[in-house]
């Protein structure tokens, strides 16, 4: 809080605050809420203000809650005061000389015409304008009878007031005003509820946020986050000349009752005292649980010495904001809970800049949320205790992850000098649950064939390295890999950013082991470095190793392991690369990975967005499966060393089998085969079975949409169905030498049944 109790009443405070000047005005103690739409006096005494202070770009009104009117409202006041400035101090318009040329008999009416309009200008400028109007007529009209001696004198007179008139005309407060004038009252301000709208903040945190919706905006849909009494709620509109869509967030915080944001305030004010320390955040989760008993316990207190009444809910409710504004992280909390999004994006200036987002159905989309700088920093400085990782001018960037009970996130932070107006946020909100094959195919990311390949593939013990740009979906592909592997098999995963969905499919009895390497952008740390983590990983057993993504040293120490054959189970990762050949320029050319070694690579998944037509939506697809064959020497791409095995066909949007899969002109699926008793030299065989695996994925998507039962699609559903894929594959297999499609596809659809039945009871 800015003010003190003590503080007179109007008294302000201009504070700078990123290249920008901000006017802090005190209402604490006034009986009435500071609003310069509805209220004269209020408007009248903030041109009074801004004539004194005429640099301001943005007003707060301090009082409960604060009142935040941003640069453009605070230019349209500011065009004002200094039209005020211009006409009583420059032009001295109430003077005699600027009134009667002539000191006729006039003098002192026109002066307290005059003076009227300069009085209104400050409090109602629209009625301003509607006077002039009037008086303007009247002179015109008196000009008829005024005698020929003074005739030059009432026209001098007209044209001050036309002067005045065109001025004001000109501002942009009236120019906005124009579309609503057709049925203006005077004395009538609703106009300004539609030009000056402040933002409004709790007085118990710093970020702000406009909380009326739009006029000329469309809504287009509505729905809740969180639950409980920590609901939010979400509007999504669009306004027609804008390309992005408005997500508009309204979190419980900012409708509270006066008396609860008061016992906010003065609780905020106790538990800032205590400054948590960096081994507090070695547990986030317990230090939550701690200051949120901690904060029950006071505000309990706090409202029985201020007799308010609070209930076992409100209470509650009113902890948990205390928490998510002292030691949490505001309203970013409040995004992340919100499953339809994706990436957070916060731009440096802060204060200066809403949040943007890309949102699951309506890709980017601008928010109704200006963090400030307070703000920034104070996540900056947690997100630096939480990863234990530097963040300063010799270290401008930090990349780190985020839990919040389920929620994950993927944070990455840069700094001054890499960030020239200061801190910068990018966060990226992983899925609750793993990703899945099925899920993939009901977004149509893949297809059926692909999904059974895919499958195949990992089964089949080979190195798959999935590439594609930012926000293609690799990680979460690679996700969808992880449960594709056969349970009694231990996982090793290699991360320097915890993105992968270990602890999911931990849960799903996966024998599983996680290893947090240091980021390839730090020199030094206390962390492993990446390659020496891989090389770790070798000690531990037979197992299948995930890379979280190839980026640096770690390349080399990974195609040394295959190349020695040290790894006998599924090697996956992810790497940056938009095609195959620009995935082996990085690694032989960028990570300097022999060329010879590259041949270590079985195959290249591509993942890339694409655009519609109308260049309005981002479709997330699998592009090409590539199979890197091992007869080149130099150059696989002019040697015919990349063979693709399935292809995007983007007139039918779906990924298609080509010519080499389909007449089984694959080696690296022959040599699967070829260990395998019963398909070696059996084209048809393997291909049924690529094909039975794509056509469970299929059946499982088909009958989750047709029953409207969307956990099938989900992980724990996910890895049953491939277990028992894998059991009846094997019952088949001792039974008749092979796992046929027509024997085992009708058991495991019989079993899907079954799990159907039993799953609506």
């Amino acid at each position: 809080m800015l003010f003190k109790a003590n503080t007179p009443l109007y008294s302000y405070e201009i504070v700078r605050e990123e290249g920008h000047q901000a006017m802090y005005v005190n209402y604490l103690g006034a009986p009435f809420v500071p609003n310069i739409a509805d209220n004269p006096d209020v408007m009248a005494r903030t041109i009074e203000l801004l004539t004194e202070s005429p640099s301001i770009s943005r007003i707060i009104f301090v009082q409960q809650r604060n009142y935040n009117y941003g640069s453009a409202e605070t230019f349209m006041l500011q065009e004002i005061a200094n039209l005020y400035v211009y006409l009583s101090k420059q032009e001295k318009i109430t003077s005699t000389a600027k009134l009667s040329i002539s000191n006729s008999q006039y003098v002192s009416q026109r002066y307290n015409d005059v003076s009227y309009l300069l009085s209104i200008l400050k409090r109602d400028p629209i009625a301003c304008l509607h006077e002039l109007g009037r008086f303007i007529r009247q002179e015109r009209m008196n000009l008829e009878n005024t005698p020929d001696n003074l005739k030059t004198d009432q026209l001098t007179y007209i044209r001050l007031l036309e002067k005045i008139n065109s001025l004001l005309k000109n501002t942009r407060m009236i120019k906005e005003a124009e579309k609503y004038l057709i049925d203006y009252e005077i004395g009538k301000r609703n106009i300004y509820n539609k030009l000056l709208r402040p933002d409004i903040i709790p007085n118990f945190t710093f970020t702000r946020l406009v909380s009326t919706l739009p006029l000329d905006a469309d809504m287009i849909y509505q729905y809740e986050i969180g639950e409980g009494f920590d609901k939010s709620l979400v509007t999504i509109l669009k306004k027609k000349e804008d390309a992005k869509y408005l997500y508009h967030l309204m979190p419980p915080e900012y409708s509270l009752e006066e008396e609860q944001q008061t016992l906010l305030n003065l609780a905020r004010n106790v538990l800032i005292e205590h400054q948590p320390k960096a081994e507090e955040f070695t547990d986030p989760e317990k230090t939550r649980q701690v200051f949120l008993n901690v904060s029950r316990d006071l505000l309990r207190d706090l409202s029985e010495s201020k007799k308010i009444k609070l209930s076992y809910s409100d209470l509650n409710k009113l902890a948990t904001i205390l928490v998510r504004h002292t030691i949490g992280f505001g309203l970013i909390e409040i995004l992340l809970q919100d499953k339809n999004l994706q990436d957070i994006s916060i731009n440096a200036p802060v204060s200066l800049n809403p949040i943007f987002l890309r949102h699951q159905d309506y890709e980017e989309c601008i928010t109704n949320i200006i963090p400030s700088k307070e703000d920034a920093d104070s996540w900056a400085a947690k997100f630096r205790m939480i990863s234990g990782r530097p963040l300063d001018e010799a270290n401008p960037i930090l990349d780190t992850d985020l839990s919040l009970g389920n929620i994950r996130a993927r944070i990455a932070v840069i700094q001054q000098p890499l960030s020239p107006n200061g801190l910068s946020y990018s966060i990226r909100r992983h899925r609750d649950e793993p990703w899945t094959l099925p899920l993939f195919i009901k977004y149509k990311m893949l297809n059926s064939i692909s999904a059974g390949l895919f499958s195949f593939l990992i089964d089949g013990s080979r190195t798959l390295l999935v590439a594609g740009t930012r926000s293609s979906g690799k990680t979460s592909l690679l996700g969808a890999f992880m449960l594709e592997i056969m349970p009694k098999y231990r996982i090793i995963v290699v991360e320097d950013t915890l993105e992968l969905p270990v602890d999911s499919i931990r849960k799903l009895k996966y024998d599983i082991v996680r290893m947090k390497v240091r980021s390839s952008l730090l020199k030094t740390s206390t962390e492993l470095s990446a390659d020496e983590g891989i090389r770790t990983s070798l000690r531990l057993g037979d197992s299948s190793l995930i890379v979280g993504e190839v980026r640096s040293l770690e390349a080399q120490a990974l195609y040394e392991a295959m190349r020695v054959g040290a790894l006998a189970n599924v090697v996956a990762g992810t790497i940056h690369g938009a095609s195959p050949y620009a995935v082996f320029d990085r690694v032989v050319n960028d990570l300097q990975v022999p060329v010879t070694s590259f041949k270590a690579t079985d195959c290249i998944i591509v993942a890339n967005p694409i655009k519609t037509a109308d260049g309005m939506k981002s479709l997330k697809r699998v592009l090409q499966l590539t199979e890197v064959r091992k007869h080149w020497i130099k150059d696989p791409e002019e040697e015919g060393g990349f063979v693709n095995l399935l292809k995007y066909n983007i007139d039918n949007d779906q990924l298609e089998p080509t010519d080499e899969l389909i007449n089984g002109d694959s080696e690296i699926i022959k040599n699967i085969a070829s260990g395998v008793k019963g398909w070696a030299g059996d084209w048809d065989a393997v291909y049924d079975n690529i094909l039975l695996r794509g056509k469970i994925k299929q059946e499982v998507v088909d009958t989750s949409i047709k029953l409207n039962m969307p956990e099938l699609l989900e992980a724990p559903f996910n890895s049953l169905s491939n277990n028992m894929f894998h059991q009846f594959s094997k019952d088949v297999q001792d039974e008749i030498g092979l796992p046929l499609s027509e024997r085992v596809f009708p058991i495991w659809q019989e079993w899907l049944k079954e799990q159907v039945r039993g799953r609506k009871v």
